[in-house]
């Protein structure tokens, strides 16, 4: 082991690690292998492609990576419902090819097609004609047609000026494009994970309508389903909910991540390999993974 690497995990949280972004296989903008190239040209050491409910870009991002000299983490985001929320759970060094893993994002999956029509149905009743169609331009694969692909030919036809505004006049629940979708369970979602060697790690808790009982009731709930992490430092965050989530990951014992939520450019809240340091309070999820030890290798002193 080198001094450079010694040094680095002496000081974990300094990692440049991205453990959270998307590509075209789900609903990003850019091919796993470009997200790979702009996820080390901003300096990140450590990166997972973490698709919705997909796998089948992480051969390619693996493979784009290691060319890069930048070291992969095999991920996916897997969409659940809790509470009558959607919530979503990231499962980071994954075996991906494990059967029980593939065949539950299948089943994910099939739901979402149906559900678009059904969008692109609301959406015709409110004079927006179309809807479908032109979402499926937006769709790198077509069985993971969802809202940002609708809200990306909206913003292509003039009705709103970007996409968040898509989501808040159309998308979002009680506007009239929202069409609710059953998901897995956050037990099922979280087996799939583990029974794939996998850490499953809890996606921007900040995001979720949940009150103090609510996120405590799903953090319990998570952790009890063998859950081992959570975002802590995320591009969906703010500065004030780092130190929010880093509190809750140390009152439940969870490791903390760190991840962009990257979706392209333009469009998402932060740029790859930006993200702040985690904070020092807690422990990362790669403290003692083999791959950090990699990484840190390449970290700048």
């Amino acid at each position: 082991m080198t001094d450079a690497t010694t040094v680095a995990l002496a000081d974990p949280w300094r990692l440049n690690a991205d453990l959270h972004c998307h590509s075209y296989i789900s609903d990003g903008t850019l091919a796993p292998a470009e997200v790979a190239r702009r996820a080390h040209a901003n300096g990140v050491r450590m990166w997972s492609l973490t698709d919705h409910d997909e796998v089948g870009g992480l051969a390619e991002a693996s493979q784009t990576a290691a060319e890069l000299g930048m070291v992969f983490v095999p991920g996916v985001e897997i969409s659940v419902t809790w509470g009558g929320e959607t919530i979503h759970i990231v499962g980071l060094r994954i075996d991906f090819a494990r059967d029980e893993l593939v065949e539950g994002l299948a089943r994910t999956r099939n739901g979402r097609d149906s559900r678009a029509r059904e969008i692109g149905d609301a959406l015709a009743r409110v004079g927006i004609e179309g809807a479908y169609e032109g979402a499926l331009n937006y769709v790198g694969n077509p069985a993971l047609v969802s809202r940002t692909h609708f809200a990306r030919f909206l913003v292509e036809r003039g009705v709103c000026a970007d996409v968040r505004e898509v989501f808040q006049r159309f998308l979002s629940e009680g506007k009239p494009g929202y069409i609710p979708h059953r998901w897995a369970s956050l037990t099922e979602a979280v087996a799939w994970i583990r029974n794939a060697s996998g850490m499953a790690v809890l996606a921007h808790p900040g995001r979720y309508r949940l009150d103090d009982t609510g996120m405590w009731a799903l953090i319990d709930e998570f952790c009890q389903a063998g859950g081992q992490g959570i975002e802590v430092v995320s591009g969906s965050h703010t500065p004030s909910q780092y130190v929010q989530f880093a509190k809750m990951a140390r009152q439940f014992d969870l490791r903390a991540s760190r991840g962009s939520d990257f979706h392209g450019p333009g469009e998402s809240h932060v740029e790859l390999g930006s993200l702040p340091d985690l904070p020092d309070s807690v422990v990362p999820v790669w403290a003692d993974w083999p791959e950090a030890a990699r990484a840190a290798a390449l970290q700048p002193a």
